[in-house]
């Protein structure tokens, strides 16, 4: 019976390392890609939000996104540029370990991804591009889709009037 256990075990936690290694290459990919047209606005932050995400609450630096059950919270630091890794350093300062800790660079920003494995098959995922970062809990199946839509979203984000 305990062999059982270990199996399944190591089957479940192979299958994060698999999901993290397939959203680390979806994130650097949707990070390479040229960034999607801002089709929303929260005060003087413009971003784009896919397919049926909303926007539940909005604060000065905070907005929050609802996407079906999911929640996702948007944080933008407009004194930090693109190429900026202040809010790289504070995310990661903020952990113990992290199951997947990746950067990605280009000549005019500088992108991360983060996982941390929670209980029940839950994961706490953040992307971010320079100032600004997303963050939900998903399913680690849930982890590549979910984390090319929060790279879509930051590297969308602008700042206007």
């Amino acid at each position: 019976m305990s062999l059982l256990f270990f199996v399944l075990g190591a089957c479940s936690h192979a299958s994060l390392k698999d999901e993290s290694n397939n959203t680390i290459k979806k994130v650097k990919s949707t990070f390479q890609e040229a960034a999607e047209q801002p089709n929303e606005k929260s005060g003087k932050i413009h971003f784009y939000l896919p397919d049926g995400y909303k926007i539940k609450d909005e604060k000065p630096n905070n907005i929050i996104l609802k996407n079906g059950s999911k929640t996702y919270i948007l944080f933008v630091n407009p004194q930090e540029g693109s190429l900026s890794e202040v809010v790289y350093n504070g995310t990661v300062k903020q952990y113990k370990q992290l199951n997947t800790n990746e950067k990605f660079t280009s000549d005019n920003k500088f992108g991360f991804l983060t996982i941390k494995e929670l209980d029940d098959d839950q994961n706490e995922l953040t992307v971010g591009i320079g100032g600004t970062k997303i963050t939900t809990q998903t399913e680690t199946s849930d982890l590549v889709e979910d984390g090319k839509a929060m790279m879509q979203i930051v590297n969308s984000v602008k700042f206007g009037k």
